[in-house]
């Protein structure tokens, strides 16, 4: 058992997984984040699951994964009684993700849209990005960190590094 209680325990990192960067991949997203935090709180499993799927919807609505050759890169990690959930996209959209800070509440109410942001700042412990390549729009690395209440007993089948079907034989 990987003891989580200390600033001292050992990481356990999930080998990065490749989805195409479109909207129809969000079921197999959610899926294999389940998949792969079977055996955490089922409260937090939903809610990083949630945010999640704002996070890959941003990556293929607003930036050059969503084109049909387009991908997005999920990263998933924890340390020290945080589970942080990461996005890479292939750029392309100018800018970089931010919650709208000039909004009334009226104009909360009638947005479509940048509502999902703010959803993550709610429910996430910190949030935030960097650029991949500082001098060009050739991606950008959204992240989330999410709490596990301290001293939550690791699941039984999590090792330092966990294999995705990347590596599978078949």
């Amino acid at each position: 058992m990987i003891p989580v209680s200390s600033n001292h325990a050992p990481a356990t990192v999930w080998e990065p997984r490749i989805y195409p960067g479109g909207l129809s991949h969000l079921r197999e997203v959610r899926a294999h984040l389940a998949h792969d935090l079977n055996g955490f709180d089922g409260d937090t499993v939903e809610t990083i699951v949630l945010c999640a799927s704002e996070l890959f919807a941003n990556c293929a609505k607003y930036t050059d994964s969503g084109r049909p050759e387009g991908e997005v890169i999920r990263f998933l990690n924890w340390k020290n009684d945080l589970l942080r959930l990461g996005f890479t996209d292939e750029g392309g959209s100018g800018a970089f993700p931010q919650v709208p800070e000039e909004r009334s509440d009226d104009e909360w109410a009638w947005a479509e849209g940048q509502r999902g942001l703010l959803m993550v700042d709610m429910l996430s412990t910190a949030w935030g990005y960097l650029s991949t390549a500082p001098w060009a729009d050739l991606g950008t690395h959204v992240w989330a960190e999410f709490e596990v209440p301290p001293g939550t007993p690791a699941p039984q089948h999590l090792a330092s590094y966990v294999f995705t079907e990347l590596h599978v034989a078949g």
